[in-house]
């Protein structure tokens, strides 16, 4: 069975974005980048919500511009090629190798789970927490960046308690620390 990753960068005080909405404070070195390219070449399907697809939709094309480091068009070929699935009330298409949903379906996601294959992961808090209601999220990594935000969106926005199995942590340059748990069976 495959297993579903909530995967987010976070300030130390648990936000993925500032009180605008901004998200620069969070830009990975480049170690951390290779780190993200290798995990995006072992994921089979992303789940986004809209606003998270719009964002990510710059790597349909990053690796065309020529000043584009060799990290970024490596990542933008590796997203390319893993399958999206963008959950949306309000778009009316997807670019690139995705498929639209209205709504989540926890038997359909669930099916997907039971398929032989690599891993699956879940972007955005919003549509993170519905994954998380149905009990469909197997692993959280969260990348906590140095940095204290004060306000914003937090990484959370369930209203139950989750226990979870602490099971490694790793450093990279940048002062960032990922955070690796899995839930309690």
């Amino acid at each position: 069975m495959r297993k579903i990753l909530y995967v987010q960068n976070v300030s130390l005080d648990g936000f993925i974005e500032d009180s605008d909405g901004k998200i620069d404070w969070s830009i990975p070195s480049e170690e951390l980048h290779w780190h993200f390219n290798e995990l995006e070449r072992n994921v089979d399907i992303n789940f986004y919500g809209r606003r998270l697809s719009e964002t990510m939709d710059y790597w349909l094309t990053a690796d065309q511009n020529p000043e584009a480091a060799d990290v970024e068009r490596d990542f933008a070929e590796a997203w390319r090629k893993t399958e999206r699935i963008v959950f949306s009330k309000t778009l009316e298409k997807v670019e690139g190798n995705a498929s639209l949903r209205r709504e989540v379906d926890p038997d359909e996601i669930q099916k997907l789970k039971n398929q032989p294959g690599n891993l699956l992961m879940v972007g955005g808090a919003g549509l993170a927490s519905t994954f998380i209601k149905h009990g469909l999220v197997d692993e959280f990594r969260v990348y906590i960046y140095p940095v204290v935000l004060g306000s914003g969106k937090p990484m959370f926005q369930i209203e139950k308690k989750l226990n979870l199995n602490f099971v490694e942590s790793q450093t990279f340059s940048g002062k960032i620390m990922m955070l690796k748990y899995q839930l309690k069976p």
